[in-house]
């Protein structure tokens, strides 16, 4: 169980690379869980090859915190074109655990 909203982050992207959907549901804030649309994200994971993730800011976060943001740059192939997805995720931790709430405008 990742201890941080980076480490969660990171995971995150990871879940992506693997399409690991369960995961990418499981991580998400709970009350958007019913929302989500594990055909529609397992297909996008699955069509890009996924190259390299870059951890830009965070803010709070911590093993201490209960909410913290983290700014990144996921990078991928889609189409024979490179590309990259840009996000300020903000994270909330609920009963010790964390997960990904929203993308917020930077």
């Amino acid at each position: 169980m990742p201890q941080t909203a980076e480490h969660l982050m990171r995971s995150r992207y990871t879940a992506h690379v693997l399409v690991a959907v369960d995961y990418l549901k499981e991580t998400l804030w709970p009350k958007h869980q019913p929302y989500f649309d594990p055909v529609a994200v397992g297909e996008w994971a699955a069509r890009n090859h996924w190259a390299g993730l870059t951890v830009i800011a965070t803010n709070l976060g911590s093993e201490k915190d209960r909410d913290g943001t983290v700014l990144f740059e996921a990078r991928y192939l889609a189409n024979g074109r490179l590309d990259t997805h840009r996000e300020l995720s903000r994270f909330r931790k609920k009963a010790g655990r964390w997960y990904y709430v929203e993308a917020l405008p930077e």
